[in-house]
């Protein structure tokens, strides 16, 4: 026999972004990938409500890999934004003038 999917949701998860402590079924599953929809052979962190809505929402489909491509064990906070930075005007600057010229 099937259990009640009352007990299922009083699991406690930890908010990734603040460190509070809440329900499972308070919080809002959190995949870097952006795509939660996709389940096979993942494992999701979690945000409290309050942390999931003030995150923004907009695609990222090639955010990671920008962000692989310019990371390093020894970068200070400073280069790393610095190289972000850049990475993201010589990525998408010729985009954005290519669109203006049309």
């Amino acid at each position: 026999m099937w259990r009640s999917r009352t007990n299922r949701d009083r699991k406690t998860v930890v908010c990734l972004a603040c460190g509070t402590s809440v329900l499972r079924g308070e919080a809002r599953e959190y995949d870097k990938e952006g795509d939660r929809w996709n389940r096979q052979g993942k494992e999701f962190e979690h945000l409290c409500k309050e942390c999931y809505r003030e995150l923004c929402h907009q695609p990222r489909a090639e955010l990671e890999s920008l962000i692989l491509g310019i990371e390093e064990d020894t970068l200070s906070q400073e280069e790393f934004l610095k190289r972000y930075f850049d990475a993201v005007e010589e990525r998408y600057s010729q985009t954005e003038e290519t669109e203006r010229e049309r």
